[in-house]
Order: structure tokens, then C-alpha cells, then sequence
């Protein structure tokens, strides 16, 4: 009887120690992948430059790289524009989308962004600094950031629901 509950009591604390274990794991998992939003400096459409880790926004924000000559970053950015409006009243976010288009290709960006009616934030990264930094290799690339510039959630390329499954973990930054 004695050594049924030893036996016990050494199972109960031999799982205490596997669970404090994982848990630690994760946390220290969990920490090791956040990464902050890097300091860059770029221009917008305007000329101005901008300093990628300074945008000024309170909240979270969303970070499209695109190109004009990229089909499905324009169709990802255009469907999220159809919804803008609704995310920034539900979770305050702020889009902003980084052109990765070159020297030869830039004047095109205003054209495309004005005629579409875009409310973001637009960037020019001509040079590929900021895309670099990102650790971007291919458009589209998402990513959502948090209040604090920590990058929560990234997505590579564009298939139609994507948008949702973004607008699913912008909730979940928000909703906490």
C-alpha cells in the first residue's frame, strides 16, 4: 500500500515536471519567433522619407509587399481594400503597402495606386532595403505587426481567402 503511493506520488511529480518543461519550451519558443519591425529608411509616393520602424500608428498594422507587375499582390490588395474601411473601424489597423517596384517601374505606382482609390499608406522601396530586412523573397508578403512592432503573422503568396484568414488573426491581436 506504502509503495502504491509512492509510486503515485512519483508519477504526479514526474508529470509536474514534464508540463513545467513544455511549458517553459513553448514560452521560450514563442519568444524566439517574435521579431520586431526592423528600421529602415524608404520613401513614400511623395518623396518623404519614412523610418519603416517609426509609421506612427497607434495599433496594429498590416505590411503588403507588392509590385505593379505582380497579379496576385494587386488582386490581395484590392480585395482587402473592398473591407478596409470595416477593419479600421473594428480593430483600428492601418495597411501599409511597399512597393518593391524599380526605378523604371516606380512612376507607375501612383497611377495604379490613385486610380484603384487605395487608402494605405504607400512605400517605395525601389532599392530593396526594407524588402531585404523583411526577410521578403517573393510577392505578395503579408505581414501583421503589433502595437509594439512586434511581427505576429506572416503569409507568403495570395490564393482568394487569404484576406480572411489575415482579418481572422487581426482579431485575435485585437481581441485580446
Amino acid at each position: 500500500m506504502v509503495q502504491e503511493n509512492h509510486l503515485e506520488t512519483m508519477k504526479k511529480i514526474a508529470f509536474l515536471f514534464i508540463s513545467l518543461a513544455l511549458t517553459t519550451f513553448v514560452s521560450a519558443q514563442e519568444e524566439g519567433s517574435v521579431k520586431q519591425l526592423p528600421s529602415v529608411t524608404i520613401k513614400d509616393m511623395d518623396g518623404k522619407t519614412v523610418n519603416t520602424a517609426a509609421l506612427g500608428f497607434d495599433g496594429p498594422v498590416i505590411i503588403s509587399f507588392w509590385a505593379t507587375w505582380c497579379s496576385p499582390c494587386k488582386r490581395e490588395l484590392n480585395t482587402i481594400h473592398e473591407s478596409y474601411a470595416e477593419w479600421q473601424e473594428e480593430t483600428g489597423v492601418h495597411l501599409v503597402a511597399v512597393s518593391i517596384d524599380d526605378a523604371k517601374n516606380a512612376p507607375q505606382v501612383p497611377v495604379y495606386v490613385n486610380g484603384k482609390g487605395w487608402e494605405y499608406l504607400v512605400l517605395m522601396d525601389m532599392n530593396g532595403d526594407f524588402k531585404r530586412a523583411m526577410g521578403v523573397n517573393n510577392v505578395p508578403h503579408t505581414f501583421l505587426i503589433d502595437a509594439n512592432g512586434n511581427i505576429v503573422y506572416s503569409h507568403n503568396s495570395y490564393a482568394p481567402g487569404d484576406e480572411e484568414k489575415l482579418y481572422q488573426e487581426l482579431l485575435k491581436l485585437t481581441q485580446k
